[in-house]
């Protein structure tokens, strides 16, 4: 989830490797050093104006699944669900490398804010041509439906996050109807990462339609964009986007974009065969497959994602903090990161926080500073305290009961399956059994919103510099968060007061200072960073290992020769 999220999150899944401050690197299969200073500082994608992009073509990518549920305002959403919805869905900013925010003219032709009375109060003045597919005006009607199933009020609605929307007091019509203005509860600091997309009323109109009409249908009539569905059903195996006839804005370079549902396994195979025309490569045997091949370039810049592991608090043998931390102390990150990235001369110092990667301003390693890392004689005394024996075989236990921990591998990655046979290992070393258990990637939703499990690995990822700021309490202090209940209502309201800070470097500092408070909780381990690395073939514009830029969809296609 990018995440985020875990949009998020999970985002998942998606949130992979950031880079440290400091110098050291590698080589990629072209024997090219990845240094981490230099990813962290640019971007590749090809970035090419549309005069220089040719008219009409196909591209055609991959993801793990398409998701049952494609809402991805939804709780269940993914990474992919988001790298679908964005294809056909109203999405009303745009970003530059370095993170700066742009409004998409095409539906915002203004977006103004000011602080009153102390409330942030924004008003978004709509594009008189913006329209949903089936006709309807998109207008301030679509702010206040995003805004009532987003805001926390009505428990039965399932979104996917309620940070800043539960702060917002009204929604209403400005000088007409193509104006929103959006008044917050106090001055809301980070309220530009507020409403990036928009939904159709109809899909908000209920908790039902909100939670279940995209298992059903991906409701192309809904969108808006320079995208339109042809192909696109919860579950299936390939979706396919065409040219949008009632786009208002500049036509698609493309005439489609295909994509296809296949595990990582497949993509680089499938990337190799002419399938596809670009891959992500997570290790060094995709390095390897792709190194030789004719006509494709790579291209790499830092993932803006971190590697993390849950630790339920909410499991009964994990219930005691003395207990959480002593599996995190049995965890040697820097040999998991080794056997991850094994043989793509990738090294990186290991990340110490969720909510600012390495190379940003202002990261500290607040994991270091709480006293972990990797101690195995530290956490056996600590299970030994706890009362957990070693028994038969060397697994501890207590009350009769084995320190058996459920740890869930999805999907069939070489290099997954390698990290949890090492993490396996490592814990057996303090006396915790960790019961591998393999399931596919359809089975990440389910495992992660029921938290079937006791340990878990997941990415967390972000769009833009402040994000993690803005997702810092669905992340650590929400129902759908990482957190026990106890941590939830203990810095629930500590979270809320600095979201209604004036200064926000101060903010930053009290949400840094919380997190650590967090983290020594001893449910959440930051595991590691690391660089993204595309294959594409040659010539496709606009697309690639991006950092946070993020611009129009109908830009993406094919260079036209020099």
């Amino acid at each position: 989830m990018r995440l985020h999220h875990k949009a998020i999150a999970a985002a998942a899944s998606s949130l992979l490797l950031a880079l440290t401050a400091c110098s050291g690197g590698g080589e990629d299969a072209k024997g090219e050093k990845l240094n981490r200073d230099e990813l962290a500082a640019k971007a590749e994608y090809n970035p090419q104006p549309r005069a220089d992009v040719k008219e009409g073509g196909t591209f055609t990518e991959a993801l793990r699944t398409v998701p049952d549920n494609l809402n991805a305002l939804h709780a269940d959403a993914n990474t992919d669900t988001v790298e679908l919805w964005k294809l056909y869905n109203p999405q009303l900013q745009y970003l530059s490398e370095d993170g700066r925010t742009s409004w998409n003219k095409n539906y915002v032709t203004d977006v103004s804010d000011e602080v009153s009375g102390g409330n942030r109060v924004v008003t978004y003045t709509i594009n008189d041509k913006a329209e949903f597919n089936d006709g309807t005006p998109i207008d301030w009607r679509a702010f206040e439906a995003l805004w009532k199933a987003s805001n926390g009020k009505s428990k039965k609605y399932a979104p996917a996050l309620t940070e800043g929307f539960s702060l917002i007091t009204s929604v209403k019509p400005g000088k007409n109807d193509k104006q929103a203005v959006v008044t917050y509860d106090g001055p809301w600091l980070w309220w530009e990462s507020q409403f990036k997309w928009l939904m159709h009323p109809d899909a908000t109109k209920d908790a039902t339609a909100f939670n279940t009409a995209y298992t059903k249908s991906s409701h192309g009539e809904w969108g808006a964009g320079p995208f339109r569905v042809k192909k696109l059903a919860p579950g299936g195996t390939t979706a396919v986007f065409e040219r949008n006839p009632h786009w208002w804005g500049e036509p698609s370079k493309l005439d489609r974009i295909v994509v296809r549902a296949m595990e990582y396994s497949a993509q680089i195979n499938a990337f190799r065969n002419g399938e596809i025309d670009a891959v992500q490569a997570h290790s060094a045997e995709d390095l390897a497959q792709i190194k030789g091949m004719k006509n494709i370039e790579t291209r790499r810049a830092a993932d803006l994602s971190v590697a993390f592991m849950h630790v339920n608090a909410s499991s009964p043998k994990l219930r005691d903090p003395d207990v959480r931390k002593a599996v995190q102390l049995g965890v040697d990150r820097a040999t998991l990161q080794k056997v991850r990235y094994d043989g793509m001369n990738w090294e990186a110092g290991l990340p110490g926080m969720i909510t600012l990667y390495p190379f940003q301003k202002g990261y500290r390693d607040l994991y270091a500073e709480l006293g972990g890392g990797y101690d195995p004689e530290q956490a056996k005394k600590l299970l030994d305290e706890a009362g957990w024996t070693v028994g038969d075989g060397g697994v501890r236990e207590k009350d009769g009961k084995r320190l058996e921990l459920l740890f869930p591998v999805i999907g069939d990655a070489p290099y997954d399956k390698n990290v949890s046979v090492a993490l396996q290992a490592m814990l057996k070393e303090i006396g915790v059994d960790l019961k591998l258990d393999h399931r596919n990637s359809q089975a990440y939703a389910d495992t992660y919103t029921k938290q079937d499990y006791d340990v878990f690995l997941m990415n967390w990822g972000t769009l833009a510099p402040d994000e993690n700021f803005f997702y810092f309490c669905y992340f650590y202090c929400s129902d759908t968060g990482y957190t026990d209940q106890r941590t939830v209502d203990t810095y629930a309201p500590k979270v809320q007061e600095i979201g209604r800070a004036t200064d926000k470097q101060k903010a930053v500092d009290a949400f840094i200072k919380t997190e650590k408070e967090i983290l020594g909780t001893w449910q959440v381990l930051p595991m590691y960073n690391a660089p993204k690395i595309w294959a594409v073939k040659k010539g496709l514009a606009n697309f690639g290992a991006d950092l946070f830029f993020f611009g129009p969809q109908a830009d993406i296609g094919w260079q036209k020769a020099a």
